[in-house]
Order: C-alpha cells, then structure tokens, then sequence
C-alpha cells in the first residue's frame, strides 16, 4: 500500500500523486456502496496494480480522515484560500472581493487576499487597499509576475499547504500560478480589449504540485458568487470591522444600514470605517433581504431546479 493525495479527477479516474510519482487509479466499488465519492484533495491509500503503463495504474482502496470539504469548489483538506484579483486591467470588484471573504469565513478557512499587477498601480490605490482590508483581518499582498522580488512572502505562504485559489477571470491567476509553480503550464488566456475580461482558462478542479507537502487548487473563474445559508441580519458578523462598535448602538439588534443612533454609521462618518467595504455591507444586505422566494426554496431544497 501506498499513501498520496487525489490531485485530479476526471471521468471515474484519480491522478494519485505520491510524493514520487503519479498513478491513474479507480475508486474501489466500496466507496459506491457505503455511498462516498473521493474528492480532489483527499489523502488516501492506494494499491499498485501496474507498473509497466504510463502512468502507473492503481486503485484507491482507502480514504483518510477529511480536515474539511468544500462545496465550490468541491474539494477536501484545503489549508487556506488565496484570493488574487487585479489591481487595475481589469480593476476589481469590491462587491465580488467581499463575497469571496464571506464565503471563505463561512468555511472557516483562512483567507488571503493578493492584488497582482502591482506595476501598473499608483502608491495611492495600493495604500487604499491596503488600508481597507487589512482593517477587516486580511493579510493583503501585492505582486507582480514581471517583478520576481515581490513573490518571495507569497512562496513563503503557500509553503507545506494546501490552497485554493480564487478570483475572477483577466486577473492573471493562470501566469501568477505558472511563475510560482512552473511545472502546472496552465494555459493563459488573453484579455478582452473591449470588455476588460478575461477569458476562463480553467475547466476543472486540479491540484498542482508546488514543492513538498504544498499544492494548490486550480478553480475556473467565478463571475457570480451567491451567498448561500445566510440571513441578512447575520451579515455583520462577517464584517470584523463591526465588531468593536456591537452592543453600542442605540438599539438592540441593530443591522447597521438605516437605524437612528447607529454606532457603525458613526464610525463610517468619522473616518473609522472604510466606505468601500460599507457601501458593499449594505448592497449585500439588500440583496439577500430581498431574495425572491423561490430562490429560498431552491436552497433549503423545498423547490426542484
């Protein structure tokens, strides 16, 4: 028997990476039975049954123990998620960055957010971003493919983990993924001239070797990202830059957006609360307020698609 991790799946087989080597494997017919499938990131057990082919061939007879499953994408045992957007070309969405941190802290798993294209960046809009969302909990990095000394605290992070990597399509994720890790060769796509977008390059989930016990998860582009399993008057809590404020508002519950005497809208006012992350807080907060209900339905299952 040997240990490795499921680093690719694709039509009923998993790519087996051992440390060593790389085997096609099927899943053992107990999997079906007992009713789990395994899942890209799953540490596993498997038994060699060619040695001749290439690549080797085996069979996963063992699943070990998850530390977590993702649903989107649907991966197991991440360690962190790495959020990389564009500064500017095409400049980023607040919105979507925001939804990806909620999304991220649902989870539980710890979130780092990297604007690429730090060459094409004023002093100003990277000192703006940094100052937003390090206030929110973020560690905030800013790179650049064309300039190699701005990777080294990148590298560092990843190091010895597992991380999803995230973000919108144009954003350069696919050439930052191909200068870190240049064995993946993933292909790049250009990017629209008159729309600003980038064409998705990614069609599965992969994870790719990036040195001992460190990979990452290669995920298509999202252009949409719906906050699933989430109330309105539970948003706030995933804005940690509220916290201090909860308890001081003149009346209890308060959700922060139109109420008299709000502690969090002060702030706002005084300088204390970034208004990008404010203005983003209250469009969520109308958007999931105001959810048509069959969406509701669809999500607590009550409604077919």
């Amino acid at each position: 028997m040997l240990k490795g991790k499921i680093i690719k799946s694709i039509a009923g087989f998993y790519e087996v990476h051992t440390g060593e080597n790389i085997y096609r494997c099927r899943a053992r017919g107990v999997f079906r039975a007992l009713g789990v499938k395994p899942l890209v990131g799953d540490d596993v057990e498997i038994e060699v049954t060619d040695t001749v082919s290439v690549p080797m061939e085996g069979n996963v007879v063992r699943l070990l123990p998850r530390r977590n499953e993702l649903i989107r994408p649907n991966v197991a045992n991440a360690d962190q998620a790495l959020l990389i957007f564009a500064i500017t070309h095409p400049a980023p969405s607040y919105n979507m960055l925001d939804r990806f941190l909620i999304s991220m802290s649902q989870k539980d798993l710890p979130a780092i957010l990297c604007f690429n294209k730090q060459d094409l960046a004023t002093k100003e809009e990277i000192r703006e971003l940094r100052e937003t969302y390090e206030a929110c909990g973020c560690r905030v990095l800013f790179v650049s493919v064309l300039a190699p000394e701005t990777l080294g605290e990148l590298r560092a992070i990843l190091a010895g983990k597992t991380t999803v990597l995230a973000g919108p399509s144009g954003v350069g994720k696919s050439t930052l993924i191909n200068t870190i890790c240049p064995g993946a060769r993933m292909q790049t796509g250009e990017l629209s001239r008159k729309i600003s977008r980038g064409k998705n390059t990614t069609r599965h989930v992969e994870l790719l070797a990036g040195g001992e016990e460190t990979y990452l998860v290669d995920t298509p582009g999202f252009t949409s990202l719906y906050l699933m399993d989430l109330e309105a008057e539970e948003l706030r809590h995933y804005y940690p830059e509220f916290d201090e404020y909860e308890g001081k508002c003149r009346f209890d519950g308060c959700v922060h957006v139109k109420e008299p005497g709000c502690a969090v809208r002060q702030a706002l006012e005084q300088g204390k609360i970034s208004r990008i992350r404010y203005k983003n807080y209250c469009e969520l907060f109308e958007e999931i307020k105001n959810r048509k209900p069959d969406y509701a339905a669809r999500k607590t299952g009550r409604l077919s698609k």
